[in-house]
């Protein structure tokens, strides 16, 4: 599933295929949706927001189309008569003046009044967005010492949308080996240092992510690794996905063990107990 970058890269791309357009048509591959098709057709697209993994298309006359890609979700952007000729289910098509953006393959999709973006059982539920500016390190200790998350271990608070939104398996993993922290230790057992060190990674390796496409490891290794002969998937990370590879920064192989029911990667060395 993407995860907040790639889920803001997608967003990026959206607002700039049809942000500030007027909706020449629009298409839902939802049958109870289509009720909206002729209700949305003229209106101008607004500004376009991501919540953690959802994605928010604002229309100026006061509603607002959510979408959840999931795991199988995907989107395209092309010019309006010129669809992808592939066997996926066209879920949602947005085309405006000759350009169209089409989501394919996803389920959770709605068409929202403002109060019903604000209580939709989903959103309501997310923490801050990893992402936003408004999401200091200081606003991530608060929530690491708050009731609900300082006693949980690290490796299931760092996917919990609740606890910050965008976080998903790949960051958490690269975040607690950026850390050296191990996976069961709670936040509870950190001190202040500690605390705004993780709370600073958790920005800095997200936000890193974003900018670079997908990576997490140091840029300039990763460059290196790749010039080397390395692709890009095994470039990208400290250790997500690099089971029985050498740690980077002490040599010992990665460990792979389950988390959250997710696979999780860590050093023995650099994140023991």
């Amino acid at each position: 599933m993407p995860e907040g970058p790639e889920t803001r890269r997608i967003a990026d791309l959206l607002a700039k295929q049809i942000t500030g357009r007027v909706i020449d048509h629009i298409f839902f591959g939802i049958p109870s949706l289509a009720v909206w098709q002729d209700r949305l057709t003229g209106c101008r697209v607004g500004r376009i927001k991501t919540h953690g993994k959802a994605i928010v298309i604002h229309l100026d006359n006061g509603m607002h189309i959510y979408c959840h890609s999931q795991l199988y979700g995907r989107w395209y952007f092309c010019s309006s008569n010129d669809y992808p000729d592939i066997k996926r289910q066209l879920r949602l098509a947005i085309e405006c003046q000759g350009r169209s953006a089409l989501l394919y393959s996803a389920s959770d999709i709605a068409v929202l009044t403002r109060s019903e973006l604000r209580d939709h059982p989903f959103l309501r539920k997310l923490g801050p967005d990893v992402l936003d500016k408004s999401t200091t390190p200081g606003v991530i200790v608060g929530r690491l010492n708050s009731a609900g998350y300082r006693n949980r271990q690290l490796g299931g608070v760092l996917t919990d949308q609740s606890f910050v939104a965008g976080l998903g398996n790949y960051l958490r993993c690269e975040i607690l080996f950026y850390t050296r922290l191990h996976p069961g230790i709670r936040s509870s057992e950190l001190n202040e240092t500690q605390l705004f060190t993780l709370a600073d990674a958790i920005l800095k390796l997200t936000h890193r992510s974003y900018q670079t496409g997908g990576i997490t490891n140091n840029p300039d290794h990763a460059q290196q690794l790749q010039k080397q002969g390395a692709t890009f998937e095994d470039a990208r990370f400290f250790v997500f996905r690099r089971q029985e590879l050498p740690c980077y920064r002490c040599g010992s192989l990665i460990e792979k063990s389950m988390q959250s029911g997710q696979a999780c990667y860590r050093c023995p060395e650099c994140q023991s107990v």
